[in-house]
């Protein structure tokens, strides 16, 4: 990314709009876990430079891998070349309209010659093993009733009234909305960077046209692991669907928020650890409201548990606002904060 960042810096309004748009191409790539080519980073730049046309980037990656095929089918650097140069283009353009067959549009625009599918609706189903979700899939719509599922969520939106929302109404409405489109998974691959980019133009359409897609280029692995915990629960592990990632991710995007992007805060386990951790300071919480007295050292004795762990509860239940002590450790109590 730090190829485009010299075009931020200068601050020439067209070199730093195509820069952005670029870096959001190229950065939409990581949700497939892909990486252009030094290639297409050089002939971007020209683009940048306004030296060559988006119609002769395309037409130089075409030569170009024409002149040196990918050796192997594991190589996927001709693919994450074209696309980003598919999506410069399409993030270059004024037009849009809300409808499947703008959604269908979208992937088929991205992927022909690349994928034998591209702008049609799978008519398999599909399971995808997620890194956020410990090697488990995401329960995707069957093939059976995807053009309806489709049609349904489109038409729902349609019907959806903006008038009124807060700003955190509105976020939490969009993040619904796209986690739905996401969930239903269409196609049998693109369907992330496909949601992406009809996502940026449907904001577009909306009026947020001058949203800093920076976002999209540097976190678009925690966008799609967001939109994978959005629809995805285990009940019988404690694990719920959740939008907060989302939100996160939106916020960022649409309201200037700074929520930190971690992707290993979104993972599973890492639910699990802090539902272990609740446990534990429910557990030494209860102590204290049953014997105000208790010292760390009975509570080690009770739990069967270190005294440093304890003495880590018990510091985590005051910053928290839950427990003050009134006295020395000794001689003192426990005051219970409602």
């Amino acid at each position: 990314m730090e190829n485009f960042d010299e075009y931020l810096r200068q601050g020439e309004p067209n070199k730093a709009e195509k820069a952005i748009v670029w870096k959001t191409a190229i950065g939409l790539q990581q949700v497939d876990g892909l990486k252009p080519s030094e290639y297409l980073i050089e002939i971007a730049k020209q683009n940048i430079e306004g030296d060559i046309t988006i119609d002769e980037v395309k037409k130089r990656i075409e030569c170009y891998y024409q002149q040196h095929p990918t050796q192997t089918d594991e190589d996927r650097t001709e693919e994450a070349d074209k696309v980003s140069a598919r999506i410069a283009e399409m993030l270059g353009e004024q037009t849009f309209t809300f409808s499947p067959a703008e959604y269908l549009a979208i992937h088929r625009r991205l992927f022909t010659g690349i994928y034998k599918f591209a702008g049609k609706i799978r008519d398999y189903n599909i399971t995808k093993k997620e890194w956020v979700l410990n090697g488990e899939t995401v329960l995707y719509a069957s093939a059976d009733s995807l053009n309806a599922t489709l049609e349904y969520d489109f038409e729902q939106e349609r019907k959806f009234s903006y008038k009124g929302l807060s700003e955190q109404e509105f976020i939490e409405h969009m993040a619904h909305f796209i986690s739905s489109l996401w969930q239903i998974h269409i196609f049998g691959e693109g369907n992330t960077r496909t949601t992406a980019i009809f996502l940026i133009k449907y904001l577009r359409k909306l009026g947020f046209k001058n949203v800093n897609n920076d976002l999209f280029a540097n976190h678009s692995w925690y966008f799609r692991n967001a939109l994978v915990r959005a629809n995805y629960e285990d009940l019988s592990s404690g694990i719920y669907r959740t939008k907060k990632f989302l939100n996160h991710f939106l916020s960022n995007l649409l309201l200037k928020e700074n929520y930190l992007l971690k992707n290993r805060e979104i993972h599973i386990l890492a639910d699990t650890v802090k539902s272990q951790t609740d446990t534990v300071n429910d557990t030494v919480f209860s102590l204290i409201n049953k014997d105000r007295k208790i010292t760390a050292n009975e509570i080690s004795e009770r739990l069967k548990m270190s005294l440093s762990t304890v003495r880590r509860k018990i510091k985590d239940l005051r910053n928290n606002g839950k427990i003050e002590r009134i006295g020395s450790d000794k001689t003192g109590h426990w005051k219970i904060i409602e």
